[in-house]
């Protein structure tokens, strides 16, 4: 009896693994490494909210944008103006250069009705785009041995009433929380991974290359692999969203770095 074709799960670079380079770079190196295409996270720099630049550089490298970032860091407040702004503009974003998952971290507790609506507000705007918004996991903030409640209504998606999530490694690592026992949790939840990996040690979100801190990446990407996780297989793509900005001391070890990463998904994801 024949095997049935499993589509093969995207591996794509995230453009925050190269900063403090640009999304040409991103674009560049993902294709000179064997990336089956790009993350794209939006910031202050108008080349990352621009679909036509990033269209263009799609076709010319050949490296299609697997998702869009919205700007709801702490460090991106001022992009794209309201909450509620960022996400519908990520959508747009995403609709306008043909992908279907806008990555978005929980509300703030003092963001107001953006917080207590959000699930029912996200879920209209999917409704209306069509584009998946895919809500992260982020990690407790500790001060003086105590926990600052700062996500509403928690740092953690996988018990509340998201239809989509992003899982990402290194959160994990420092919220001490288990990636394997998340994923199973999550099955057909998950729509995105960031492949990265850290430490749980605290505050400190290290965003380590995979394998080089103590989350159990290799279980839970063979997980994914399956043809039947989440009843029909993993429908999404995973983006490598290491930190390299200490690799502009060496020549090529940003590259060495990211094909490792790339090396690592291909071998775990069983598509060696």
């Amino acid at each position: 009896m024949p095997v049935p074709d499993v589509p093969q799960i995207p591996v794509a670079l995230s453009s925050s693994s190269m900063y403090p380079m640009g999304v040409a770079e991103t674009f560049s190196i993902a294709e000179d490494l064997g990336y089956d295409g790009v993350e794209i996270m939006v910031t202050h720099r108008a080349e990352t909210q621009q679909a036509d630049l990033l269209n263009e550089w799609a076709w010319r490298f050949g490296m299609p944008v697997k998702a869009i970032h919205a700007p709801t860091l702490l460090l991106t407040q001022q992009v794209w103006g309201s909450a509620w702004d960022k996400i519908r503009k990520s959508a747009e974003l995403a609709r306008q250069v043909g992908c279907d998952i806008v990555v978005a971290h929980p509300p703030f507790r003092w963001q107001g009705t953006y917080a207590s609506g959000f699930a029912e507000g996200i879920a209209e705007i999917e409704e209306r785009t069509g584009v998946m918004i895919a809500v992260e996991n982020m990690y407790p903030w500790r001060a003086g041995g105590q926990e600052a409640t700062m996500y509403l209504p928690h740092w953690n998606p996988v018990p509340y009433d998201y239809k989509h999530v992003t899982w990402d490694f290194s959160h994990a690592a420092t919220a001490e929380d288990d990636s394997y026992e998340a994923v199973k949790a999550l099955g057909s939840r998950l729509r995105h991974l960031h492949l990265t990996d850290g430490w749980s040690n605290g505050f400190k979100d290290d965003h380590l290359m995979p394998g080089h801190g103590n989350q159990r990446v290799v279980e839970a990407m063979e997980l994914v692999a399956q043809s039947d996780f989440g009843g029909n297989g993993f429908n999404g793509a995973v983006a490598v969203e290491v930190s390299t900005r200490a690799a502009k001391k060496e020549v090529g070890e940003r590259e060495r770095m990211l094909a490792e990463s790339l090396a690592f998904a291909r071998k775990y994801l069983g598509q060696e």
